[in-house]
C-alpha cells in the first residue's frame, strides 16, 4: 500500500494505491492488480475525524472524477465528509486495461475469462479491501451514479455491514437481470428522445440526412484512419440521455459541412472520432452487456438482436434515428480502438455462466438507508424496472422526477435532496 498527499486550491488530496488479486475467488494464484483511489478533504479539516463517503462511478469501465475545485456535489460532501474517488479496476490508475494487452492474455476464451473479473462483484471486493486496509475497516456511505447504482446493489448484497447509507442517482438496476428486456424498453425511449430532438431542431432532419447520404456514398475517414459509417455516426445519440445532449448533437451537425463544400468538415470528423473511438474507455463497450449477466444467463448481443424489432433505427431509414446506450458487434470490427477486443467480446456475449451479482434475500432484509433518484424519462435506466427493485429492497426511498436527465448529479441539486431524504428518516447508520 502506498499513499501520497498534496494540496490544491480548496482540496487536500491523498492518493492511495493498494494491491488486490485479479480473482478474488482465488486470491493466491499470483495474478494481481493495482487499485487506485483519491481521497479528498477540505484543507482546513484534513486532521478532523470525518465520516467517509466513497463515490461509485458510472460506466462500466469508468474512472473516478478528476476534480479541479471544491464545487458541485464534491464540494457539498466536503462540508461534512472525506470523499473517496475510486478508479474501478481496469480504469484510470487502477491497472488500466488496454487493447495492446489482449494478445498477451492468450486465446479468446482466456481473454474473456480475464475480462470477466472486471465486473461489479470484483469492484465491490476491491472497495472492501481498500476500506479495510486504508481506513481501518470504518463503515462508509456510498454515492452511486448510473452504473454506480448497480455497484451499490451488489455492495448491499455482499457487504451491507460496511455501509452507513447509500445515495443512488439514476442507477437502480433490475435485480432480476434480463438483457433483452432491458433493450426492449430502451429502444422506445431512445426513439422518443429522437422525436424530441427533431422537434427542437426541425432543420436537422435534412442536415442529418445529408450527412448520412454522404457517409453512405463511402470513403469518409476519421483522423485516426477509421472509416466513418452511418451506423457509427448514429451512436453519437448517446448524448441524448444528458441534459445538454440535444444541443451538443445539434452543434455537431451544424458544422458538419463547410460553406460551399460537399465534404464533411475536419471539425465534424474530429468531434465524431472523439465521441466514438472508445480508446480511453474500452471496457465501457467490452463489458456493457455483461453488467446485466448474473448466474446462468447469456447476453447474446442483446442490443443488436432487439434492434431488428425496431426498423426505424436502420441506417438507411429517413429521418435517421440516433442510437443510444447500445453496443453492437460491428463496433469491434469498425472501431480500431475496440478491434483488439473483438474475439473476447464475442466470447463474453456467448458466455452462460457468471458470478451472481445480487442476493434478493439479503436485499429484501436490508437495513442500510438508501435514497435513490429515479429519472422518469431516463434514456438509459428504465424507471419501471428501478421502481420494481426499490419495492423489493428494504429501507429504500425513491424520488421520482422528470426534472433531470441521467446527468442530474452533475447538473442539479439531486444529491442534496437524497441526503435530506435519509436525514429525515433518522440519518445514516452509525460508523
Amino acid at each position: 500500500m502506498t499513499s501520497v498527499s498534496y494540496t490544491i486550491p480548496g482540496l487536500h488530496v491523498t492518493d492511495h494505491e493498494v494491491e488486490v488479486p485479479l480473482d478474488w475467488a482465488s486470491p493466491d494464484d499470483g495474478r494481481t492488480l493495482t487499485v487506485f483511489a483519491r481521497e479528498l478533504v477540505a484543507p482546513s479539516r484534513r486532521h478532523d475525524d470525518l465520516p467517509l463517503v466513497v463515490f461509485l462511478q458510472g460506466g462500466p469501465g469508468g474512472k473516478g472524477p478528476r476534480p479541479t475545485a471544491a464545487d458541485g456535489w464534491v464540494g457539498q460532501m466536503l462540508t461534512t465528509h472525506r470523499v473517496v474517488l475510486l478508479d474501478q479496476r481496469g480504469t484510470g490508475r487502477s491497472s488500466a486495461v488496454r487493447g495492446s494487452q489482449m494478445a498477451a492474455l492468450g486465446n479468446p476464451a482466456e481473454q474473456a475469462a480475464f475480462l470477466a473479473h472486471f465486473r461489479a462483484d470484483s469492484i465491490v471486493d476491491d472497495a472492501e479491501h481498500l476500506r479495510k486496509t486504508v481506513y481501518g475497516g470504518r463503515r462508509w456511505a456510498t454515492i452511486g451514479q448510473s452504473y454506480g447504482g448497480f455497484l451499490t446493489l451488489t455492495y448491499l448484497s455482499k457487504a451491507p455491514h460496511a455501509l452507513t447509507a447509500c445515495y443512488v442517482t439514476g442507477g437502480l438496476p433490475s435485480i432480476w437481470p434480463d438483457t433483452h428486456e432491458v433493450y426492449r424498453r430502451t429502444y422506445p425511449r431512445t426513439a422518443a428522445k429522437n422525436a424530441q430532438y427533431y422537434e427542437r431542431f426541425p432543420k436537422d432532419v435534412e442536415r442529418v440526412a445529408r450527412i448520412a447520404d454522404r457517409l453512405d456514398a463511402g470513403d469518409v475517414r476519421l483522423p485516426d484512419g477509421d472509416v466513418l459509417s452511418t451506423r457509427r455516426f448514429q451512436t453519437v445519440g448517446m448524448d441524448f440521455g444528458m441534459k445538454p445532449g440535444f444541443e451538443r448533437v445539434h452543434w455537431l451537425v451544424d458544422e458538419a459541412f463547410d460553406r460551399g463544400s460537399d465534404d464533411l468538415s475536419d471539425t465534424f470528423l474530429e468531434a465524431v472520432m472523439d465521441l466514438t473511438s472508445y480508446r480511453s474507455r474500452p471496457l465501457y463497450a467490452v463489458l456493457h452487456e455483461s453488467i446485466y449477466a448474473s448466474g446462468a444467463t447469456t447476453t447474446g448481443w442483446a442490443a443488436h438482436t432487439v434492434r431488428d424489432e425496431h426498423p426505424a433505427f436502420d441506417p438507411s431509414a429517413r429521418p435517421l434515428l440516433f442510437s443510444g446506450e447500445m453496443i453492437y458487434p460491428w463496433m469491434f470490427e469498425e472501431i480500431s480502438g475496440l478491434r483488439p477486443f473483438q474475439a473476447a467480446a464475442d466470447e463474453l456475449a456467448a458466455r452462460s455462466s457468471w458470478t451472481t451479482l445480487y442476493d434478493p434475500d439479503v436485499l429484501a432484509s436490508n437495513e442500510v438507508p438508501v435514497a435513490a433518484a429515479v429519472y422518469h424519462d431516463d434514456m438509459f435506466v428504465d424507471a419501471q424496472l428501478s421502481l420494481a427493485t426499490a419495492a423489493h429492497v428494504g429501507s429504500v426511498q425513491t424520488w421520482v422526477t422528470n426534472e433531470f436527465e441521467h446527468d442530474g448529479l452533475r447538473t442539479g441539486d439531486v444529491l442534496s435532496r437524497l441526503v435530506r431524504l435519509v436525514a429525515d428518516q433518522g440519518g445514516p447508520l452509525r460508523d
